[in-house]
């Protein structure tokens, strides 16, 4: 009698491990979106998490179409990615807060690959072999090109890096990031974009903006200060000793930052052309 019960037993959990797995399966494929994104994979928070707010310009204007050659000489046209989500980001290697994004960007890139389309544009002067080499060691998965005079006149104004513009569907540019990506907004954007769940709500933003160093951003071009008479070795160096030196007028900020968030400053001047002297005098 007790085998017997015992028999039974087991059948019933048997039955009910069985009806559970069936039924997760085919939740499975009912959540699974053209494209091969599954909404299982969904950050939790992107579903069901605090909402947050996401800012995209209003009256988004049509992105500078560009084509240009990829580091191991593929040809890259922005025209042909019509239809995905576009993260066009500047960098360098040279570049604190460039470095430490790249990662986020392989892990969206490789997670949004039917979506979303990541384009480097590197802004290092020494040469592409430095670029592919990191390329290569940080295993970027997405087409990087070296800046040319063509992107510089589509992209002006480009004074800080990271500098991140976001296209829409339409090839609209919807927003433009000034220092390093936050992952989390940059998936929500990426997925709402892509008209995929997301909890967030949206706020339209007028686009003017004056430059200011956000999140980590290094200042390539420096108020009251000449950079562009020294070789390009000594021109990095200058520019990671003046993003990285604290300004002692009391702002608390790098001298770069001083420099381009108060430009007269009157402490942040001297000492970055001090600085400047100093790596120009060097062998």
């Amino acid at each position: 009698m007790n085998d017997r019960r015992a028999l039974l037993i087991v059948l019933a959990l048997g039955g009910v491990l069985l009806t559970w797995a069936a039924s997760r399966y085919a939740r499975q494929v009912e959540q699974r979106q053209p494209g091969g994104l599954a909404v299982s994979a969904v950050p939790e928070a992107a579903a069901t998490g605090e909402p947050v707010t996401l800012r995209f310009f209003r009256d988004p204007k049509p992105a500078p179409s560009f084509t240009v050659k990829d580091l191991d000489g593929r040809e890259i046209s922005t025209a042909s990615m019509r239809g995905k989500v576009v993260i066009v980001n500047f960098w360098a290697t040279w570049c604190g807060p460039c470095r430490a994004e790249i990662p986020d960007l392989v892990a969206l890139q490789d997670k949004y690959k039917d979506t979303l389309q990541v384009i480097g544009i590197s802004e290092d002067e020494g040469g592409v072999e430095i670029v592919k080499r990191f390329a290569a060691e940080h295993k970027v998965n997405y087409p990087v090109a070296m800046m040319t005079p063509e992107i510089e006149k589509l992209y002006p104004g480009i004074s800080a890096l990271p500098t991140s513009f976001i296209l829409d569907r339409e090839a609209r540019v919807v927003q433009k990031h000034v220092g390093m990506l936050t992952a989390r907004t940059t998936e929500y954007e990426t997925r709402h974009l892509s008209g995929l769940p997301v909890n967030a709500s949206i706020e339209e933003v007028d686009q003017s903006q004056g430059l200011k160093i956000v999140n980590g951003a290094q200042a390539m071009t420096i108020p009251g200060v000449d950079l562009a008479s020294l070789p390009v070795a000594k021109r990095t160096q200058a520019l990671q000793k003046l993003n990285s030196e604290p300004c002692t007028c009391g702002c608390d900020l790098t001298l770069a930052r001083c420099r381009v968030d108060d430009p007269s400053c009157g402490v942040s001047l001297p000492l970055a052309q001090q600085i400047v002297k100093q790596i120009a005098g060097t062998p």
